[in-house]
């Protein structure tokens, strides 16, 4: 039972993955993020979390919610 769960987890991930890949304007930093050490997630996390509170105070503001902004990670390549 566990190892069907790992799969079917490991299989969405990918299609998450996938999905992520071909959509245009998305970034590809975020794909495979569960192997990124807890201070990069924190931080993107953070970063995602001011996008949110922005896109609000924005549609407070009558202004629209979309918008590309730039992720970065620490970890070098």
């Amino acid at each position: 039972m566990q190892n069907t769960q790992y799969r079917d987890s490991e299989a969405i991930q990918i299609k998450l993955d996938e999905l992520i890949r071909v959509i245009e304007g998305a970034h590809n930093i975020l794909l495979d993020l569960e192997e990124l050490d807890e201070n990069d997630l924190d931080r993107i996390k953070a970063e995602y979390e001011r996008l949110a509170e922005k896109a609000r105070k924005d549609l407070k503001k009558g202004k629209g919610d979309t918008g590309v902004p730039e992720v970065r990670s620490q970890r070098k390549a």
